[in-house]
């Protein structure tokens, strides 16, 4: 008989917590030293895909100057325009399944590295039997559905030793560069406040009276997956509104933070918050609101005192921040000495008057080769990736945190090292799932 989470979760702890310090090891391995490697920089790797169409296809073309072997698709009208595309590109025919358990176990070690780029509810299940098969990841964020996938997949890559980076492309953009480099030179002072914010709603609406008949392209069980069991309903699910229903997205947090969190996460050196607390409508069982706000308290790191973060989205984003009035999406950053706003191709300093002459300090962060481009070279020769599941893991766990706190409509304070929520015991059955049989991630 399967463990229930709470059972899994208790023994994932077990025989973590005690070991922090290995564990603690290892993560630094991965993020520092880098992946075992597979080949030299001018072989190429054996790649499988999962997912061909809409962000995936995105993901395909990234790593197109590979092999790519395989690919995997629940959707058949996909996975033939996918193939047709890649004998004319590629000029290689892939392998091509319906099921990534199918492939995982078929194509054996004739693959180096899989991308995948489903949907949330998939990502853990997906990217655990591909480290635990010893196969380097590039996953779409967020990196998991639930914060305990989260972690359990950061670890199975240390101790496997792979190459993984997640999906925020826009970590190697030149601007985010700019702007971490400027906050560690302490340009504003002492940061105490991020603000985080995205225009965006992901979210509204209830399950259909009544289902719909299941395309013959699509296998609706696999899409499904580990999430219970409904009906096909045209249009509300497959292929983008999944990211509404709880049990396959998490809204727009789950969306867009991993992109936007990202700078003040490595700004300011963030790992784990304290505590979380979350406002917005009425908590509907099924959908995500289509606006939020996320208030975290992260504690002092070395010099850098506390600092509190704070997210918005949909319809409750602020038109100004600390008096100033801001765009739809963007950060900004509260210090002793000033202010700073970025997005992803820009950034401004507040006072305007105070840094009329401001110089940004000397270059100290490399620009990137590309995102896909710096996962295949340390998937070959060992090197880090900027955005590896040891670094992303805890981004992901404090995104999806977010909503653990406004579905449960409580301040949560967290004890990041024992993954639980020291003051709501309740909080477990949504840190953790359940999984369909033959989902599993334990």
């Amino acid at each position: 008989m399967a463990l229930t989470p709470a059972q899994n979760r208790r023994s994932f702890l077990q025989t973590t917590a005690a070991g922090s310090a290995a564990a603690l090891s290892a993560s630094l391995y991965v993020s520092e030293a880098g992946a075992k490697p597979s080949r030299s920089l001018l072989e190429k790797l054996n790649i499988a895909c999962v997912g061909t169409a809409n962000r995936a296809a995105d993901d395909v073309n990234g790593v197109i100057g590979e092999n790519i072997v395989a690919i995997v698709d629940v959707d058949s009208g996909y996975l033939d325009k996918a193939k047709a595309m890649l004998i004319e590109k590629n000029h290689l025919e892939p392998r091509c399944y319906a099921d990534y358990r199918e492939m995982i176990e078929a194509e054996g070690d004739r693959i180096d590295a899989v991308v995948i780029g489903t949907a949330d509810h998939h990502h853990a299940p997906a990217s655990i039997r591909a480290i635990r098969a010893g196969k380097h990841v590039y996953c779409e964020k967020p990196l998991t559905h639930t914060v305990f996938e989260a972690r359990l997949i950061a670890k199975a890559a240390a101790e496997k030793g792979v190459a993984t980076q997640l999906g925020t492309q826009i970590h190697a953009e030149n601007n985010y560069r700019r702007v971490v480099e400027i906050i560690k030179a302490g340009v504003i002072g002492d940061v105490t406040e991020a603000h985080v914010w995205v225009g965006k709603g992901w979210g509204g609406g209830d399950r259909p009276a009544k289902g719909d008949p299941v395309p013959a392209n699509l296998n609706w069980n696999l899409w499904l997956g580990p999430a219970p069991e409904r009906p096909y309903a045209n249009g509300m699910y497959h292929p983008a509104n999944w990211r509404r229903w709880w049990d396959f997205g998490q809204g727009t947090l789950g969306d867009m933070a991993c992109h936007y969190m990202d700078l003040p996460f490595w700004a300011l050196d963030l790992r784990h918050p304290t505590r979380c607390e979350a406002e917005g409508p009425p908590v509907h069982p099924e959908t995500c609101p289509l606006g939020l706000i996320v208030r975290y308290d992260f504690p002092a790191r070395g010099k850098m005192p506390a600092c509190k973060l704070t997210w918005y989205d949909g319809d409750l984003i602020p038109k100004k921040v600390n008096g100033q009035v801001v765009p739809a999406n963007g950060v900004m950053f509260v210090g002793t000495d000033g202010m700073m706003f970025a997005d992803y191709s820009k950034y401004k300093l507040f006072p305007g008057d105070k840094f009329n002459d401001f110089k940004p300090p000397a270059e100290t962060i490399p620009n990137s080769i590309g995102h896909h481009a710096e996962w295949i070279k340390a998937c070959k020769d060992g090197s880090p990736t900027t955005c590896n599941f040891d670094y992303s893991g805890a981004l992901t766990e404090t995104v999806l945190l977010g909503n653990v706190a406004y579905r449960l409509g409580k301040a949560l304070d967290w004890d990041a090292e024992k993954l639980v929520v020291t003051n709501v015991p309740e909080a477990a059955k949504l840190i953790n799932k359940e999984y369909r049989a033959g989902w599993e991630v334990e």
